[in-house]
């Protein structure tokens, strides 16, 4: 079957290989392409996953590349293709294109602090940035994680975060903290949790997921810290058909989320309306 490699509008086989329940309604599929050839894609990138008989949507991809055919796509029930997906068991096939996209400037963040901010399932896009910052530990200063949920049980990666809290610092927050986590969760919005990061925004740099909400006010607050919008990033979430910019679907402004994101410096996209930011 032709591939990516040929033409990006053609997809290729990917087969489920393990599925872990992460809470009640959100569910992470390892897959490994037909292909053998490594699948190379940076954190903050995405792919585009089709099922049969239901469609294609975009999921970005919540693992790090290493260097094999494999990749994981962390995604919550919501619309048709979601419902079919979280159906299939180890064994099924879907339909892959990517990667495309895009990804988090961690190059930027090298000799610098930084701090992700993270709401709902807008962690997962975050979690190979996490991983790649583990990974290269010492081309960062301090590295600080947000993250928010409703309540302590949507918190995605339970099992990981003691893992995360010893090379970087982790801070949890709900509206509802409820149940028994490795770490602490502060009760409140996930802005409350800036209030313990003791590290000068002006030497920062700040990559956000989330809903849009969440991300306007954090954007705000750091702003209003001192933190330029140039250090700013943002991943937006667009109806995106193609993955490369032909259905215009995606287009904010002069811009497509598909190839000219889904990641943003805020300074790039704030004087666009639709975005919210």
């Amino acid at each position: 079957m032709a591939g990516f490699e040929n033409n990006p509008l053609m997809p290729e086989l990917a087969r489920v290989e393990e599925r872990i329940a992460e809470t009640a309604d959100v569910v992470s599929f390892r897959f490994s392409r037909t292909s053998p050839l490594p699948l190379g894609y940076r954190p903050g990138q995405f792919s585009m996953i089709g099922v049969p008989g239901f469609g294609e949507a975009p999921f970005s991809f919540s693992s790090l590349a290493n260097g094999d055919n494999t990749f994981t796509h962390t995604v919550r029930v919501a619309g048709n293709v979601v419902l079919a997906l979280h159906r299939l068991q180890p064994g099924d096939h879907v339909a892959f294109r990517g990667p495309f996209g895009a990804g988090w400037p961690l190059e930027k963040a090298h000799g610098r602090n930084l701090i992700m901010v993270a709401g709902g399932i807008g962690m997962a896009p975050l979690r190979p940035a996490v991983e790649y910052v583990l990974k290269n530990r010492d081309r960062f200063r301090a590295v600080f994680l947000l993250y928010g949920a409703k309540t302590s049980d949507e918190i995605l990666y339970q099992r990981e975060l003691a893992r995360w809290n010893e090379g970087i610092t982790v801070l949890l927050a709900a509206d509802e903290p409820q149940g028994r986590l490795p770490l602490e969760v502060h009760k409140g919005l996930v802005t409350k949790l800036f209030d313990f990061v003791p590290v000068p925004v002006s030497e920062t740099v700040t990559f956000t997921c989330g809903p849009q909400v969440m991300m306007k006010f954090a954007a705000a607050r750091l702003i209003l810290d001192g933190q330029r919008d140039t250090d700013i990033y943002v991943s937006l979430e667009r109806r995106m058909e193609c993955g490369i910019t032909h259905c215009g679907h995606c287009q904010i402004g002069a811009k497509y989320v598909c190839k000219d994101g889904p990641v943003f410096a805020l300074a790039d996209i704030m004087r666009f309306q639709d975005t919210l930011l």
